[in-house]
């Protein structure tokens, strides 16, 4: 019986590849050109793309996609099919990404034709083996390197990345095979402390939604769903066609510097986000309206040692003494179901497992065993930046020719960080690997590509972008999304909401670089509200004390230990303890980790702090409309905060809060007030 059923299944997933596989445009799209010739056939029309003069099996949309992947393959010289295989950044003119401003011109539409080649690791400052080119000049990166995948990290309005992106697919169009580009990005819709490249754009022209552990505090999956359609659209309409997003790691280690970008600790909660976010971005099968997402890092990155990151030699060890491995892969589990297009490999070395000690990127029982054959995902997989010349975690004695056979051979279908596709050309040219491997690799990535109709029209409405990118109704669903990330943790004696014509001393308290002071003092001229917000405490009737921990950057790493106690995070624990003794205080705290908050909130002052807030990326003003009672606090937390330091030090990694013991939580998962009236 059991043979039966799984005889079935396969039958079943069989037929449901094959359906996938015969997809094609059923009446006649619209075609996006600059320079190829329309051809006329059947009195419909195609695009003439390798300039041939007759209609090429690639070239007809009414053809399933994988028949016309296959002729493109088929055509494409080994050259064209590494460059294919290389995704890296690519800059706008006078954008200088990774380097000193080499003027002060404003970033505009057209072309960066410099090779930007670092000798030096940008992560861990040591030097590399062999200069890498992070991102070549725009024209050679086309025609010569026959590049096709490309990051952009600029922050520039939709009119100019609308148009940069024209002008790049125009060039694309000119040369050769006529293939397009994909242009990926990292999150560009939230309000995000850490907006280091590679991690976040941070705030943008975009609509502006609270940070990720944001939204999954809403627990409104309806909402989060709006969120990732409404981003789509967005996207979509400057030409972004691939997200490097979302992260599916689980912040279960609560040092780690990069759980600002999770969905919290709970798994089969950041599962069930994970489908609404693959599902709004992408809908339930690729097309001309998707955006294709990356989902990361697999199989979890969120129980590093000692919660350092592996983007560094000193954190390229993730344990699992709590023996939680599997509960690592739910999320990623419901991605695959939901249909996410590409996954990420983490640069983790994983210890506490079945599986050999090297970078997963390299770690074929990983790459091909379990999230090929058993998880079933046959999308593509995309390396992280950098795993082989960068961070070969485990593999440091291999040759960069070895490191790539080692990779190919593991499962990874598309390279992130180089432009230059030289030495996998030469991987590929000695014979090292089988050539199916170079070809299967292309078939995936050019299956994306014309799912996703680029290959009809890769070029966007300038003007409708514009229209579309932040605009009002966008911005005002973001804006309820806000209140609903904030959550209400203490209400003593139900001191909340605030009454009208309070006078309130409204301080964020954030020690940002460079500047004088880390206070800001709101008045009503900047924030319109029926609190009368006051200059001084001595004036006020309430405190309300917004503090935004200043945890260091991830990549200002340096290995030293990691902290969750305020006075570790640039925080002035004298200056708000003297604060809050002055009047009856409202106490909120910005969540990008979960901080240890003892040294403010402790008994000595829980006799002034009748409330505490907690918010995960959102705007003062949504901060006054929950404390006035202007929106009712809904929101509930993402992950559990210690109680103390010194549990921080001696919890285990891969345990999520709520299972690490009554001894451990001050605020725990899913915990949340609301008002009573």
């Amino acid at each position: 019986m059991k043979q039966l059923s799984t005889c079935i299944c396969l039958l079943l997933m069989f037929i449901c590849m094959a359906s996938f596989a015969q997809t094609k445009i059923s009446s006649q799209p619209k075609l996006g050109i600059r320079s190829v010739q329309i051809l006329n056939v059947d009195n419909l029309q195609f695009k003439d793309l390798n300039k041939n003069g007759k209609l090429d099996p690639y070239e007809d949309w009414r053809l399933p996609y994988g028949t016309r992947s296959k002729d493109l393959l088929s055509k494409m010289s080994i050259e064209e099919k590494v460059g294919f295989m290389l995704i890296s950044t690519t800059r706008m003119k006078n954008d200088w990404s990774f380097e000193a401003p080499k003027g002060k011109d404003p970033i505009a539409s057209g072309f960066n034709e410099e090779d930007l080649v670092q000798s030096m690791n940008m992560f861990t400052k040591k030097p590399l083996p062999v200069a890498m080119t992070m991102a070549a000049g725009t024209t050679k990166g086309v025609t010569q390197s026959h590049l096709r995948h490309f990051i952009l990290r600029a922050n520039v309005s939709a009119r100019t990345t609308a148009e940069w992106a024209n002008n790049l697919q125009a060039l694309c169009e000119q040369d050769g095979l006529g293939i397009p580009a994909i242009i990926a990005s990292n999150p560009r819709n939230h309000i995000t402390k850490d907006a280091s490249v590679g991690l976040s754009v941070g705030t943008t022209t975009f609509s502006t939604w609270p940070g990720e552990l944001g939204l999954s505090a809403t627990r409104d999956l309806k909402l989060i769903r709006s969120f990732a359609e409404i981003a789509r659209q967005e996207w979509a309409a400057v030409g972004l066609r691939k997200g490097y997003m979302y992260m599916a790691d689980l912040s279960t280690e609560p040092r780690w510097q990069r759980i600002e970008g999770t969905f919290g600790e709970n798994a089969e909660w950041v599962a069930k986000m994970m489908r609404e976010i693959v599902w709004g971005f992408q809908g339930t099968k690729l097309s001309s309206t998707s955006i294709a997402l990356t989902t990361k890092h697999f199989p979890g990155g969120g129980a590093g040692v000692g919660g350092q990151d592996p983007h560094f030699d000193w954190g390229k060890y993730e344990h699992f003494p709590g023996k939680m491995f599997q509960n690592n892969l739910i999320p990623f589990k419901a991605a695959i179901q939901a249909g996410t297009s590409a996954i990420m490999p983490y640069y983790s070395i994983p210890l506490d497992t079945k599986y050999e000690q090297i970078a997963y990127a390299y770690n074929k029982p990983v790459i091909t065993g379990l999230l090929r054959d058993s998880l079933g995902f046959k999308g593509i997989i995309n390396s992280d930046t950098g795993p082989i010349e960068m961070m070969p975690w485990g593999a440091e004695t291999l040759t960069i020719k070895e490191r790539y056979k080692r990779t190919l051979e593991a499962g990874v279908n598309l390279y992130s960080g180089s432009a230059d596709p030289t030495p996998l050309l030469e991987t590929v040219k000695s014979g090292m690997v089988d050539m199916k491997l170079i070809d299967t690799s292309v078939y995936k990535l050019l299956m994306e590509k014309f799912e996703l109709g680029l290959f009809e029209n890769p070029y966007v409405d300038v003007e409708n972008a514009e229209k579309v990118v932040g605009n009002k109704s966008f911005q005002d669903k973001a804006d309820q999304a806000m209140r609903k990330s904030i959550v209400l943790l203490r209400n003593e004696k139900d001191f909340l909401p605030l009454q009208s014509k309070t006078k309130v001393y409204f301080e964020s308290y954030f020690q940002r670089r460079g500047a004088k002071s880390p206070s800001t003092v709101f008045d009503n001229k900047q924030l319109p509200s029926t609190l009368q917000l006051v200059s001084t405490p001595e004036e006020a009737d309430v405190i309300l004390v917004w503090i935004t921990p200043g945890s260091q950057s991830l990549f200002d790493a340096n290995g030293s230990p990691l902290y969750l106690s305020l006075s570790k995070n640039a925080v002035d624990v004298q200056y708000i303890n003297q604060l809050t003794a002055k009047k009856p205080t409202i106490l909120a705290i910005n969540y990008t980790n979960p901080w240890v908050i003892d040294e403010i909130y402790n008994d000595k002052a829980k006799g002034n702090i009748r409330g505490v807030v907690a918010t995960f990326g959102t705007k003062p003003d949504a901060v006054l409309d929950i404390i006035t009672g202007a929106a009712r606090p809904s929101g509930k937390m993402p992950f559990t905060t210690p109680i103390s330091e010194e549990q921080v030090q001696k919890q285990l990694s891969d345990v999520p809060g709520y299972l690490k013991g009554k001894q451990y939580g001050l605020f725990w998962y899913d915990e949340g007030l609301t008002y009573k009236k």
